[in-house]
């Protein structure tokens, strides 16, 4: 009986081993391999450009994990399946870590992907139809952001103090009677076949084609945005070496460079 119990707790803790093998990578182990959660465009793409350019001579392994959705980055992370996430912004992350209880640090901006308002109906602001039907992201976060872009440029008006966090509870006022209609970010450009106009996050309306800097009919400004993306880790990790190292490959020279090249003003370097 005791030679059975003892293989039964071998096996257990191989397992065990093999389950931690799993997720993220070794934080002890600085050569591991940091494990990134991103959206594909942009974030993808720049440490797709990290990962082929700069990566090897500054002594970083990266593994990059693609998500179409805001959600399950963040679930990942907690559950060390990732050693760190590249797609959110200090606002959205805040309202997840109420949420959901995630205690997870936000590091340095990196970049602005402007929120912008796109339609294939109408040409302009002025010409949106009484009655028009919007589309705007589902979570709190963005939905702020979706309703202080329209009120920024005078289509509808909010309350005093509404702020960031914005509601339609809070909109004052609403002269061309619109109906708004809440979907999740990842569907907001496939609703431009459905609705007059849709206030889209800059990530997707590059990945549909878009281009944010020509296309969108109202665009936020970078100056003073608060909406940066950034590397977010579980807290503690952040003086992890290879985090550092990211970090100091995010904020250089070289991909500020590859930001502007590439995106023309559809994206925006926050530093």
């Amino acid at each position: 009986m005791r030679r059975i119990t003892a293989t039964l707790a071998a096996a257990a803790l191989a397992l065990g081993l093999a389950a931690c093998g799993a997720d993220g990578g070794d934080a002890s182990d600085p050569n591991a391999a940091l494990k990134v959660g991103v959206s594909p465009v942009p974030h993808g793409e720049i440490l797709t450009y990290i990962k082929d350019n700069l990566a090897e001579q500054a002594g970083l392994k990266l593994e990059i994990v693609e998500f179409t959705d805001y959600v399950q980055p963040n679930r990942a992370l907690q559950e060390k399946q990732l050693d760190a996430n590249y797609f959110q912004t200090v606002p959205y992350l805040e309202t997840e870590k109420k949420s959901k209880g995630y205690a997870f640090t936000a590091l340095k901006p990196v970049h602005i992907e402007p929120l912008g308002l796109y339609s294939k109906k109408v040409d302009s602001l002025a010409n949106l139809p009484t009655g028009a039907v919007v589309a705007i992201p589902n979570d709190p976060t963005n939905s702020g952001r979706a309703l202080n872009l329209l009120a920024q440029h005078g289509v509808i008006t909010l309350k005093d103090g509404a702020g960031v966090a914005a509601t339609q509870r809070d909109i004052a006022d609403n002269p061309k009677r619109l109906e708004f209609k809440e979907l999740e970010a990842a569907q907001l450009p496939r609703s431009l076949d459905d609705t007059d106009a849709s206030v889209i996050n800059g990530n997707y309306a590059i990945e549909s084609g878009l281009k944010p800097a020509t296309d969108a009919l109202a665009l936020e400004k970078a100056e003073n945005n608060p909406n940066a993306n950034l590397v977010v880790v579980r807290d503690g990790d952040e003086d992890d070496p290879r985090v550092v190292k990211l970090e100091q490959l995010l904020h250089s020279a070289e991909v500020k460079a590859f930001i502007a090249e590439k995106y023309q003003g559809s994206v925006l370097a926050a530093y």
